[in-house]
């Protein structure tokens, strides 16, 4: 009779779709399931599946989530706010909070907040739920009918204050956030872990901006976490600002601008991704040039790495 009662709904309400939405630190992406098959849903014309989590915040008040948000960050960096998954939950006094970016921060109050174009300073939980406002609304383009709840991804280390966070960011772009649920355990659910009837299986997770570790136990098809730990400042982000550092150290640059930056964050960032597919390359930046081989850059992380054993 309870279980029957759960079930009972206004049959003249429509019944909006729930998505599942892995709210990255470099890029976001947004899937549900369609008749027992999971289906990640084109953020862009160009039917790319992520969106980089990156926002723009422009003069006359309008706001730009995405690639092209990514593009406007060469010319108006403190307007433009990337890797905001890493503020969230933190207070302004936080020493991580300071060396991230080329941000202005407002001063006072209890969060972070950002000092941007066309408007009042705006806190990390509103930059998100523009991220996931922009993601709801390509998967409602996507199954021509509204989208009201979803399961949304986070670190398992994220503390209460940081999951809280996520809730209200999802909350402020009109989700109903049904589930928080661990990258680690996500990840396994994505690679199919679930369908043996046990194990044990260590999740090494390191991306854009957090590093995650756990030790998952499948007993009858249910994933238990045994143990957990992380970085929250831990990332591809600190791999870029370790080959920015090495650029600006060779070229004698000292006290860059908040445009010269993110820059060369970007031109980093790309000769990681190149050394990935290739032994050298060389960086442009600042009117200057830098070769770097691929044994080079993997010397100057190895203090990063080494923080995730």
């Amino acid at each position: 009779m309870a279980g029957g009662l759960l079930q009972i709904h206004d049959p003249l309400k429509p019944r909006g779709h729930a998505v599942g939405i892995d709210l990255g630190t470099t890029n976001s992406l947004v899937a549900a399931v369609i008749e027992g098959k999971p289906r990640a849903f084109a953020v862009d014309a160009g039917g790319s599946l992520l969106l980089p989590s990156v926002v723009h915040y422009a003069q006359d008040g309008s706001v730009t989530v995405g690639a092209r948000a990514r593009a406007l960050a060469a010319t108006e960096p403190t307007s433009t706010i990337a890797s905001v998954k890493r503020f969230m939950g933190k207070g302004p006094e936080d020493s991580e909070t300071k060396a991230l970016g080329a941000y202005r921060f407002a001063t006072g109050g209890a969060v972070v907040r950002f000092e941007v174009k066309g408007g009042p300073p705006v806190t990390p939980i509103e930059v998100s739920a523009e991220i996931l406002r922009t993601l709801k609304r390509r998967a409602e383009a996507a199954l021509t009918g509204k989208v009201e709840q979803a399961v949304i991804t986070v670190p398992a280390y994220f503390d209460d204050a940081q999951r809280q966070a996520t809730r209200d960011a999802g909350r402020l772009a009109g989700l109903e956030v049904l589930r928080l649920l661990n990258e680690p355990t996500a990840a396994a659910l994505a690679y199919g872990l679930d369908k043996g009837s046990q194990g044990r299986f260590a999740v090494y997770d390191l991306g854009g901006g957090t590093f995650d570790i756990s030790i998952l136990e499948l007993v009858e098809g249910v994933f238990q976490v045994k143990s957990t730990g992380g970085d929250s400042a831990l990332g591809g982000d600190d791999v870029d600002r370790a080959i920015a550092a090495r650029f600006l150290e060779t070229h004698g640059v000292a006290n860059p601008d908040a445009a010269q930056v993110t820059e060369l964050l970007a031109v980093a960032r790309e000769a990681k991704e190149t050394l990935t597919r290739q032994e050298t390359t060389e960086l442009s930046a600042l009117g200057k040039s830098f070769r770097v081989s691929r044994a080079e850059m993997e010397a100057w992380i190895s203090p990063l790495l080494q923080r995730t054993g």
